[in-house]
């Protein structure tokens, strides 16, 4: 039964986009043990996956926000004397940064991940063991397909399987009608779509008997999710919520339609008819990237209007 240890920690997106290694992995090796180091705030996306087993959670975002301080030196040296008292036989990491790579490089075992010309942080391929030559220009989920797949053996030319169910939880404040999700919230501001845009969008879903829901995470968010609300007919509001209880939440949805942002990216994980809308960034190479349905709208400069949006779902769910 071989062990292996996935790297790959942040962000939200990047997360989701490494859940098909998974499923590939298990396609191949049905006893394997797969173990995955994550940012903490991240733990519950590999969570979903049947086929993940530890989760080893870090913090270096908050890490080194304060790192001399003695809270952060005991979390840290906990962290590591976690790690190295684990044997896998493959640590693979498919994040291709210096950060991921000096964590591939304190786990035991034979360390994997991207060549020089292939790392997003070409350095990071000095930390290991083996290195694999991925084309760049491909989609993030395919890069990550590509370089497990080299590295153990195999070639991934199946439909993508990003192998997560949602959680089933009591949501009492959900509407009793069909709903939509609209993840208006980003924490970048160039990322945000017109309030316009949703109050379109909203109004639309309200002509066809669906409810918009409009989730939050900070207070900024919750502002302008009251304000959307106030403007979109029947629109729900919903408590802060965990992520568990946003994937319970978008699984039961009939559509989700948001900024670039992890949480779309959730949604096409979960076979949810989903629409991501860019603002700032370019959807090339990590745009939806699902075998249900799913559109990605707008590039850096060019945000999609309200009714390309519309025609979108109309089209789609």
């Amino acid at each position: 039964m071989p062990k292996i240890l996935l790297v790959k920690t942040s962000s939200m997106g990047d997360v989701i986009h490494n859940l098909p290694v998974v499923s590939d992995i298990r396609t191949r090796f049905p006893d394997a043990q797969i173990d995955w180091v994550v940012e903490e705030s991240f733990a519950g996306i590999p969570a979903l996956h049947l086929g993940v087993g530890a989760i080893l959670p870090v913090a270096v975002r908050r890490w080194r926000k304060n790192p001399l301080s003695a809270s952060v030196r005991g979390e840290t040296g906990a962290f590591v004397r976690l790690l190295r008292g684990k044997v896998y036989d493959v640590v693979l990491d498919t994040q291709g940064l210096i950060k991921s790579a000096l964590i591939t490089r304190l786990a035991q075992g034979t360390r994997c991940g991207f060549d020089w010309s292939s790392a997003r942080e070409p350095l990071a391929a000095l930390f290991y063991d083996e290195t694999v030559q991925v084309e760049k220009g491909r989609h993030a989920v395919e890069r990550n397909r590509m370089l497990a797949g080299r590295a153990f053996g195999y070639t991934a030319d199946e439909p993508v399987n990003y192998g997560i169910a949602a959680p089933i939880l009591a949501l009492p404040w959900l509407p009793a009608r069909p709903f939509a999700v609209l993840l208006h919230a980003t924490s970048r501001d160039d990322k945000l779509w017109a309030e316009a845009g949703w109050v379109a969008l909203g109004a639309h879903l309200a002509g066809r008997g669906i409810t918009s829901v409009l989730p939050w995470g900070s207070e900024t968010e919750h502002r302008r999710s009251l304000q959307l609300a106030e403007r979109i007919p029947g629109a729900v509001v919903p408590p802060a919520l965990s992520l568990a209880e946003a994937a319970a939440l978008l699984s039961r949805s009939v559509a989700a339609i948001g900024v670039d942002t992890g949480l779309i990216h959730l949604a096409a994980a979960l076979n949810v008819p989903a629409i991501a809308i860019y603002c700032a960034s370019d959807p090339g190479l990590t745009g939806l990237h699902a075998s249900g349905k799913a559109a990605s709208l707008g590039r850096a400069g060019a945000a999609p209007d309200a009714a390309a949006v519309i025609d979108a779902l109309d089209r789609i769910a």
